[in-house]
């Protein structure tokens, strides 16, 4: 097998949790190593890598796919010089801080011809997985609305500056919140007009940290909701169809399990807790039912399953660089939206 040579942009949370363990494991990656300015902690992790200490020198170096996983107001400037330099790469999410320099990360991917990916992950969660078998399936009827939470329980600041900053590329809403416009996007396709009520609620912070959109459908509204003070959760997916109801808890154990060290390696990888199941409540074959729908395997192997296929074999990225120009157009319509208390229509 063809391996790829893979190196990152920076090892912290994310090149340690979400990617490393899994180019280390894939037969067709071959982790070469990361930048890192001081520490040395990927060498830790991976004896056989190495450090760079600044970009440019990765960018040297005989490398075929760079992960852009640096803070999201520096996305565009990285990942178009990696683009330059004649890298594949994959962009962590946000794609980029507006829909222009998304645009233009497209069109220096197509001049370069080179792959580019976000990295959406959280299409490759448990949870999602289960909520798109059940639409897939048509299990509840033509759909009428639908409500999609990443909600957590944290008052307090985050210790990553670049986070808790008044910069383009930080706040709850290009954070979690391009998470859950993506997946929308995934299960009901782009909106005509959306609604945003974007605020700041923890003590002393600067940016947004509670957002509520509202996608508007020609037969369907979806909300979108993520916030910081939510300690008691709804259901994270809530479908209701003219059959019937499909709620669904967050329950994906991926990221909890690679913050352990765990590696994603064995065939109960991505297992939700049973207790985590959904609840379907419809009507199928004039049967009423309500059930509980144990949730599908997590993986997001298949996210870099996919990319590894896409530079090899030429095939579509798993997550394509107009998929991220979507999530950024939802997303600058919200700004505008919340600014000016009024629906945007595209």
């Amino acid at each position: 097998m063809k391996k790829i040579k893979t190196a990152l942009l920076s090892y912290g949370m994310s090149g340690k949790v979400f990617h490393a363990p899994f180019l280390d494991l894939h037969p067709g990656f071959q982790l070469i190593g990361a930048c890192e300015r001081s520490k040395k902690n990927i060498q830790n992790d991976y004896p056989y890598t190495k450090t760079y200490d600044c970009i440019d020198d990765l960018l040297a170096d005989d490398i075929d796919l760079v992960i852009v996983n640096t803070p999201v107001e520096t996305h565009y400037e990285f990942a178009k010089k990696a683009l330059l330099s004649g890298k594949n790469i994959i962009v962590e999410k946000a794609f980029t801080t507006t829909v222009a320099e998304a645009e233009d990360l497209k069109k220096i991917a197509v001049e370069q011809n080179k792959k580019i990916a976000v990295f959406h992950n959280r299409r490759w969660d448990s949870d999602f997985k289960t909520v798109k078998h059940i639409l897939n399936r048509d299990m509840l009827g033509e759909i009428v609305e639908a409500e999609i939470h990443f909600d957590r329980y944290n008052p307090n600041l985050s210790i990553k500056i670049h986070k808790e900053t008044n910069n383009p590329g930080a706040g709850i809403l290009k954070d979690l919140g391009s998470h859950i416009i993506d997946q929308a996007l995934c299960l009901f396709g782009f909106p005509e007009a959306v609604f945003a009520d974007i605020r700041v609620t923890r003590e002393n912070s600067v940016v947004d940290d509670c957002v509520d959109l509202i996608l508007f459908y020609p037969k369907i509204r979806v909300r979108l909701k993520a916030g910081f003070f939510v300690r008691e959760a709804l259901p994270s997916y809530i479908i209701h169809g003219k059959k019937g109801s499909f709620l669904k808890s967050r329950g994906d154990v991926q990221e909890d399990e690679l913050k352990l060290g765990r590696k994603p390696n064995n065939q109960d990888w991505g297992t939700e807790p049973e207790y985590k199941s959904g609840i379907i409540h419809t009507e199928i074959n004039s049967v009423v039912l309500r059930e509980k729908v144990p949730a599908f395997h997590g993986n997001y192997m298949d996210f870099f399953d996919e990319m590894y296929h896409a530079i090899i074999d030429d095939k579509i990225e798993p997550v394509t660089a107009d998929d991220g120009i979507a999530v950024m157009k939802i997303i600058e319509a919200a700004i505008e939206s919340n600014q000016l208390k009024k629906l945007i229509e595209f």
